[in-house]
């Protein structure tokens, strides 16, 4: 086996509370959710390949004597051998699929794939790769990646479905030229469709008698409210009306407010194209008069002191310490996915209580909407030319079985009566219902366990999945912070935008290099320019007509044309 040690660089502890409302991390498997371990939405009969060798589809073991597998995967350093993991010694007797694995250090993963790839010393199985979509085109194009349509179509019915059933997922990992060369991690996460959020003090406005604003001129008036009437009563002049960080996830101030006017679609995670599209035409948004009047918007609260000055350079880190300024609150609102970025969502804090989400804002001219995130970037799962005819069939049904709700119980949390339970009658679940499962805290947390493989590999959470766990109905109560995100996003999916450029589009690849360069440059260029127009080191009324003419210079009219050609492919 080869390994390689690796020190670990978990997430942020206040993003770690989001991935804790629906896993627990647990050890063993012996036991199973109801569903027997059969192919979930199995509607294949026949055997795969040598009927000697190989169950009928949906049946298990897979096959009939042991078949060993090569697969490349991540070494996660919370998880102490992934050859005695419980869920492995789960997988391999349930599967009949002794996998070798070949792992590399989390944090190294892309860069020992590149290698490893480049090198032509890989394995038959990529079980987590993190592919990109330039990736899958390069080596499929090169016969390193095998097509897997037909093995989809003969032996994995459970991904079929899934395909069925997702309206975006066949587009998001279907490549120019119509193969599909890897399998994704499918993580249906209802407040990530709609990370981009205003959480605003609701104690101040309350104190002050104000109502949640609907517009960008009420807003303009609560800030204003918040920055000259006192409202956390200290006789002091403290008060931040409004703050963000880039560093945070959907922390950008700008874009929340500059979807008031027109679509802007970045955000930290998804580093934004700046392009809409209507009647399936792609244009740039960066340059119009409505982004201008935004900016002007902006420059407005920027000028006037309601917007941090700290907000475009500060990081995650100083949000936190400013949240948390004792004795009295001085932040009036944040924009982010995750109040937690700023407050510990538990009693022992108390403070992240006053907080609600604001709706997205109208605009002058009536515009209201938010971006919708939903959608496919990397794959994770894909077969190499190393493999046999025999092991291709077996893998492919490996990945199969990868997407049931028993793996993904099992892989996530471990054995049951350990990291889950069956829900008892009366558990609520996400959406006010009988739960199916409930999560077991740890008695003792430690930094390490053997129990599962968290998220390593291609699976299927979905929306339903996930609210089945037991979660307490009251969004403010010690363990509701699932809840409360779940509820306050519902207050923006009427108004989701379909103006944006879509998720998951492949990039052909002779234009992916060139449209990379461009996006960053005129990503980078529009950012740049944003945060002057915005503090007033430019003026917008004397430098936007030449701003405007800096897009000339930049190959807006190739970057445009590469996106609406992918578009078309789409």
């Amino acid at each position: 086996m080869k390994r390689w040690s690796k020190r670990w660089t978990g997430m942020l502890g206040i993003v770690l509370s989001c991935s804790l409302l629906i896993s627990a991390c647990s050890s063993n498997t012996e036991n199973a959710p109801d569903n027997g371990g059969q192919a979930e939405g199995n509607s294949a009969t026949g055997n795969g390949g040598n009927t000697e060798l190989f169950s009928p589809v949906g049946e298990y073991p897979i096959v009939t004597k042991t078949m060993k597998l090569k697969m490349f995967a991540p070494q996660f350093a919370s998880i102490e051998n992934m050859d005695t993991n419980a869920f492995t010694t789960f997988v391999e007797k349930k599967t009949n699929i002794d996998i070798e694995f070949e792992l590399v250090p989390d944090n190294a993963l892309n860069d020992r794939k590149q290698l490893m790839l480049a090198s032509g010393d890989y394995p038959e199985v990529i079980l987590h790769g993190n592919l990109t979509k330039e990736e899958q085109m390069k080596y499929g194009k090169q016969g390193v990646f095998i097509p897997l349509n037909d093995l989809i179509d003969k032996y994995a019915p459970n991904f079929k479905k899934a395909m069925e059933d997702i309206p975006y997922l066949k587009s998001s990992i279907t490549a120019p030229d119509g193969n599909i060369y890897a399998l994704p991690q499918i993580n249906e996460c209802y407040h990530c469709d709609y990370a981009m959020k205003l959480w605003l003090n609701k104690a101040w406005l309350d104190k002050l008698g104000l109502k949640i604003p609907t517009t960008t001129e009420e807003f303009y008036n609560v800030l204003k409210a918040f920055k000259e009437k006192d409202p956390n009563g200290n006789g002091k002049p403290d008060e931040i009306p409004l703050t963000g960080s880039d560093e945070m996830w959907a922390g950008n101030i700008s874009a929340f407010l500059m979807n008031a006017f027109i679509v802007d679609d970045y955000t930290e995670k998804s580093n934004g194209t700046f392009l809409s599209v209507k009647d399936g035409k792609v244009d740039m948004v960066a340059n119009k008069e409505e982004w201008k009047q935004g900016l002007l918007y902006l420059n407005k609260l920027y000028k006037e002191g309601l917007i941090d000055p700290a907000a475009f350079t500060q990081n995650a880190d100083a949000i936190q310490q400013l949240a948390n300024r004792e004795p009295d609150n001085i932040m009036g609102g944040l924009t982010t996915a995750l109040i937690s970025y700023a407050h510990s969502p538990d009693d022992q804090h108390p403070r992240h209580k006053e907080y609600v989400t604001v709706p997205p804002l109208k605009g002058p001219d009536g515009l209201q909407q938010t971006i919708y995130f939903a959608g496919i970037s990397n794959s994770q799962f894909a077969i190499t030319n190393k493999a046999t005819e025999e092991q291709q069939i077996a893998a492919i049904r490996f990945a199969d079985y990868l997407y049931t709700e028993e793996a993904i119980v099992l892989q996530e949390h471990g054995p049951e009566d350990k990291g889950w339970r069956k829900a008892t009658d009366g558990e609520l679940d996400m959406n006010g219902k009988q739960a199916k499962y409930t999560a077991i805290q740890p008695t003792e947390k430690k930094p390490t366990h053997n129990d599962g493989w968290e998220q390593i590999g291609p699976s299927l959470r979905t929306y339903d999945y996930r609210n089945s766990w037991m979660t307490p109905q009251d969004p403010l109560a010690q363990d509701g912070y699932g809840t409360r995100l779940q509820k306050e996003s519902e207050k923006y999916e009427p108004f989701k935008t379909d103006t944006t450029y879509p998720n998951g589009v492949f990039i052909a690849l002779e234009d992916a290099e060139i449209a990379a360069q461009l996006q960053t440059t005129i990503r980078d260029y529009i950012k740049s320019n944003m945060a002057q127009f915005i503090t007033g080191s430019k003026s917008i009324e004397k430098e936007w007509d030449s701003y405007v003419k800096g897009f000339d210079g930049l190959q807006i009219d190739k970057y445009m044309e590469i996106y609406q050609n992918a578009l078309a492919v789409k």
